[in-house]
């Protein structure tokens, strides 16, 4: 019953970037405070350092950098960073995920073939440089279900092999790539397992969209608890303590917001630990050996911190003190003595800091793009509440051009071109933070609003069920509802708005393009479903345990008045009503939702002479992981929006080197792009 955040079309990956002539706005136009263009490049290029952590045992560090322009691991000395060496050496895609072993002498990592996400899992053994696939089956996805330091040399992992629906678990060596079958999978959407790596919970799915929660017994499985559909987003397991004896669960069951629990493993009684009125439980803080709670983090319009164990009190008031911006502590050592600390700003790059927890000290060590720590950004994301037309509260975010708001009202002096940019999910949320396409677009002379419609997450599981069956018409409205609020402030020109999104935010320009076609000056689709019942019967086979999550909260493909539903709601059957340009870009290898849904909407607007751009890449899946393919996509948004809205851009340049961007459809809407192909 691990806590359900739904992967189904969230969107995780990074997008692309962007070119151009000149700004179709003259120098009087614009405000002089703009400055420069930020390239593109640095907006969405690999970062120098991220994902940094330390060994279990705080002697060394390791992060994600780029080797001859790809992102690897890299590790060195916890007292000098510098001298790291990269430990991998992936050459073409991109290593994005990874951890440490509890050998100290192992570093764990994940990777797919073009976006497939049938990942494997991958082993480097520090001592010898030698790199294992230790999953090396094809058309099969791994998963690491568990790690624990009382087995430093064994890794829990689930396998699609023997069924593509179920992932069966292993016990896997890392250092000799033996594995052992421990539960084989017919019916579970997931397990719980403890630090003794026992198979202690399995959850599965009933039939009206929530869940029962089972328990091992001698003669196989009973009921222990269930979890009723109105819960099923919010509610879930988040970890063992040391014992096994408590469960934490963040729960929403018999109130609104989800708040965390311990539960006792044994008579299923819960004991509060941290609420919030207003938010759901977004994080948290345990000690690393001990396991114990000892802060709880959660998410309104900005993120703050309960402290539980004041053993910790000192250590966050500290921190609080070193940097600004919000603390973020992503690792420690097993002896707690090393932490790595993390500073979030909307305005500028991550500041990491290595902090001493006996001494009371904290080092800083790097950014993690050290080229942007100059750059005029905007002081963004301004957080507001939007009142929706049936009451419902909306928190957004918005980021103004620098030197468009001089008076310091968060509101620019003049309407500005804006545009509205849909998170992914849509069991999902915007939060306040450092946003590359915030900062580009802002940076080009745009505002930029990002609103948590209905169904987004965090906000209490009243507001996510609000959502329920609600694609292309309630959670529309709230994003008209702020489109509306941001023209009544002064803040949009509404002859100039534009709707962009990934995933759930590509489906939401297209229901943008096709139910309120007035609305928006032009739309960017990226990886967005066009057919909503096509797109439920191509899941992955991975997904079929948790369809009926989709069913009640989309629509039922399998009933007649579901699948009514799903083509009213689908905008591919609405195509005739668009009348504004529209750009989709689509990774030919996406498994969520596949090339077919951009295809269909392409072919049945080409069908009508309705002109669209239609940029394809054929290594890439959900996003485009591949910076050379982001940049080269948010060169043809770029240079696209600055048509449309008059916007700046800058030139294409060399952006389209190394990519594998295709343009099948419709190169000769976006001006200078047929010359960049052929370049």
């Amino acid at each position: 019953m691990k806590r359900i955040f739904i992967g189904v079309l969230a969107f995780a990956l990074l997008l692309v970037a962007g070119w151009a002539e000149e700004s179709s706005l003259t120098d009087e136009e614009m405000p002089e405070e703009d400055g420069a263009l930020i390239p593109r490049e640095l907006l969405f290029g690999n970062p120098d350092k991220i994902t940094v952590r330390t060994s279990p045992d705080g002697s060394r560090i390791s992060y994600l950098a780029p080797k001859d322009g790809v992102l690897n691991v890299w590790v060195g000395p916890i007292d000098d960073p510098g001298a790291a060496e990269p430990v991998t050496n992936d050459t073409y895609r991109g290593i994005r995920t990874y951890s440490w072993a509890y050998t100290n002498e192992h570093i764990l990592y994940l990777q797919d073939k073009d976006g497939d996400e049938n990942w494997r899992i991958y082993s480097v053994n520090l001592s010898g440089g030698e790199i294992r696939d230790l999953t090396p089956f094809e058309d099969v996805q791994a998963r690491i279900e568990k790690v624990s330091p009382n087995f430093p040399e064994e890794i829990i992992v689930g396998l699609n092999d023997r069924d593509p629906e179920y992932h069966d678990l292993y016990r896997l060596n890392i250092e000799t790539g033996k594995m052992t079958l421990i539960q084989e999978n017919r019916e579970f959407l997931d397990f719980d397992i403890d630090e003794d790596y026992r198979v202690r919970f399995a959850t599965k799915m009933t039939s009206d969209g929530g869940a029962e929660i089972f328990k091992p017994t001698e003669d196989g499985w009973e009921i222990f608890s269930d979890i009723p559909p109105e819960d099923m987003i919010t509610t879930g397991s988040v970890g063992f303590n040391k014992t096994g004896e408590i469960l934490y669960m963040v729960d929403s069951r018999g109130r609104n917001t989800a708040a965390l629990f311990a539960m006792d493993t044994v008579t299923g009684e819960e004991t509060l630990i941290a609420e919030d009125p207003n938010a759901d439980f977004s994080g948290w803080m345990r000690h690393p050996t001990d396991l114990n709670v000892q802060a709880v983090a959660f998410t309104y319009e900005r993120k703050h911190w309960l402290v539980i164990d004041d053993s910790v009190a000192d250590d966050l008031a500290f921190l609080k003190t070193v940097d600004d911006g919000d603390v973020e502590v992503v690792s420690r050592s097993l002896d707690d003595k090393t932490w790595i600390v993390v500073y979030v700003v909307d305005d500028g790059p991550f500041r990491y800091y290595r902090y001493d927890s006996e001494k009371k000290e904290a080092e800083f060590l790097f950014t993690n793009r050290r080229d942007l720590e100059d750059e005029p950004f905007a002081k963004m994301m301004i957080p507001v509440v939007i009142r929706s037309r049936d009451g419902l509260d909306l928190v957004s975010y918005y980021t103004l051009p620098l030197g468009s708001d001089r008076d310091g009202d968060d509101r620019p002096e003049e309407p500005l071109p804006l545009v509205l940019f849909v998170h992914g999910g849509p069991w999902s949320r915007d939060v306040w933070d450092y946003n590359p396409i915030h900062q580009w677009l802002a940076n080009r002379g745009y505002a930029v609003f990002s609103v948590n419609f209905r169904g987004s997450t965090g906000f209490g599981k009243d507001f996510a069920n609000a959502g329920n069956l609600e694609w292309g018409a309630k959670m529309h409205d709230d994003l008209i509802d702020a489109v509306d609020w941001a023209v009544g402030e002064g803040i949009a020109d509404p002859d100039r708005v534009a709707i962009m999104g990934g995933s759930y935010g590509g489906y939401a320009t297209l229901a943008g393009l096709t139910f309120t076609p007035e609305v928006f000056a032009c739309g960017v689709d990226i990886v967005g479903p066009s057919n909503l019942t096509s797109l439920i019967e191509t899941i992955p086979p991975y997904w079929q345990p948790e369809i009926e999550l989709l069913a009640t909260r989309m629509g039922d493909h399998r009933t007649e008045e579901g699948r009514r539903l799903l083509i009213e709601r689908s905008p591919l059957n609405h195509v005739d009503e668009i009348e504004r340009p529209l750009l989709i870009g689509q990774g030919a290898n996406d498994p969520r939702v596949n090339q077919n849904e951009s295809d269909q909407i392409v072919g049945a607007m080409q069908e009508r002479g309705i002109p669209v751009t239609y940029v394809l890449y054929p290594d890439e899946g959900h996003g485009f992981a591949r910076p050379e393919n982001r940049i080269s996509f948010y060169a043809v948004a770029e240079a696209f929006l600055s048509e449309h809205l008059g916007g700046r851009f800058e030139p294409v340049g060399d952006d389209f080197e190394n990519s594998t961007i295709t343009v099948p459809v419709g190169a000769e809407e976006v001006p200078g792009l047929e010359e960049a192909l052929s370049a």
